[in-house]
């Protein structure tokens, strides 16, 4: 059963051998249970010890890779097109 105390080592870190719970949200973060090591693009490594992390997927994040809730300020364009409000521009300039 998740959380189980039985099912994790010392310190609330997952017992050895017991798969780590990836949680997907349409449009969100991705959750992680903790603690976690993320190697990004350039091959740097950044470390959590919490219990759970959310990891950015939208990349508006100023604390990228973790989720700072960027994605929660995209306001909708009245005309239906693309949103506009606080989101970053596409990395090819068209956004």
């Amino acid at each position: 059963m998740p959380n189980d105390p039985c099912d994790e080592a010392p310190g609330g870190v997952p017992a050895p051998g017991r798969p780590r719970r990836v949680t997907m949200q349409r449009q969100g973060p991705i959750l992680v249970e903790g603690p976690v090591e993320v190697e990004l693009e350039d091959g740097t490594t950044v470390v959590s010890d919490r219990f759970r992390v959310a990891l950015c997927t939208c990349r508006r994040s100023r604390r990228y890779p973790w989720c700072d809730t960027s994605h929660r300020k995209r306001v909708p364009d009245p005309s239906g097109g693309a949103a506009g409000g606080r989101g970053r521009a596409a990395p090819d300039g068209s956004g």
